[in-house]
């Protein structure tokens, strides 16, 4: 079974690295990188977070999901080359 992927309209290219806002029990801001683009989210891995806040990503599997109109992109991933369409 072939999995098809719907094209990415969000503006976020999977690597890219992004600052996202304290939200539930992260009491302060953390960067990340999108693992996975969902319609209005993002799963991020997050790689730098203050140390109070240790405890709770660890808790967290060092993953969060994030609104995408809420965190700003520090530094863009290379966008995926658009594959040619083979002819039959």
């Amino acid at each position: 079974m072939v999995e098809e992927v719907a094209e990415n309209t969000s503006g976020f290219n999977i690597g890219d690295v992004l600052l996202a806002p304290a939200y539930g029990n992260l009491e302060k801001p953390f960067t990340g990188q999108v693992e996975k683009i969902y319609d209005n989210a993002l799963l991020v891995e997050i790689t730098e977070n203050d140390p109070v806040d240790q405890p709770t990503v660890n808790e967290m599997n060092h993953r969060a999901v994030v609104r995408m109109d809420e965190v700003e992109v520090i530094k863009h991933a290379p966008a995926p080359e658009k594959k040619a369409e083979e002819e039959a």
